[in-house]
């Protein structure tokens, strides 16, 4: 595994303070002195705050697409699709509660492009669940299933405010309940 870049370490520093404080209440001096560097310092490696948020929030949206689709595109079928996209869901939130903190709160102080490009990911996501979905549960109404695909995200993406056990069994409970709420066929018990 490689060490983080000098760009990485700011964002997940970033990750970390805006989830604490906000947006808004983390300066460019905050950031920089979180990072071991001065708040101009900053500037040569993001052009302004916003770039930091919105660079965050993009490669969150683009990384869940694109390991979605490498989940799905390696699945033998429409269950074990889903149960890839959940697991995936589940290892990410809880590897990345600052972010979902993050997208949660500080949406609307992203800059407009970034909204719509970050928005533009997220519907392709959703329709990637809802595919699998849809084939799941042979032909289910679009709306429903895009329906299933959000609540299966809200059920996931609580792990900021629900992770009262450690990491692996949240992960196992979470797989199992979000399982469970999409209607995938319990596994047989290995032996």
């Amino acid at each position: 595994m490689t060490a983080p870049t000098r760009r990485e370490q700011i964002l997940a520093t970033a990750a970390g303070l805006f989830a604490a404080r906000g947006f808004h209440g983390v300066s460019v001096a905050d950031l920089g002195a979180a990072c071991g560097i001065t708040g101009p310092a900053l500037y040569k490696h993001f052009a302004s705050k916003d770039a930091v948020l919105a660079e965050m929030l993009v490669s969150i949206s683009e990384e869940l697409l694109t390991v979605g689709r490498d989940r799905v595109a390696a699945a033998p079928d429409p269950a074990a699709a889903v149960r890839a996209l959940v697991d995936w869901h589940a290892d990410f939130a809880l590897g990345h509660r600052p972010l979902i903190v993050v997208q949660d709160r500080d949406w609307s102080s992203l800059p407009h492009e970034a909204r719509e490009r970050v928005r533009a990911l997220q519907r392709a996501y959703v329709e990637l669940w809802a595919a699998q979905l849809r084939l799941l549960h042979g032909g289910l109404d679009p709306d429903r299933a895009r329906a299933m695909a959000h609540a299966a995200f809200g059920l996931l993406n609580s792990t900021p405010h629900s992770g009262l056990l450690p990491d692996r069994p949240m992960h196992e409970l979470l797989c199992r309940m979000a399982g469970a709420a999409l209607g995938l066929p319990t596994p047989a018990p290995t032996l």
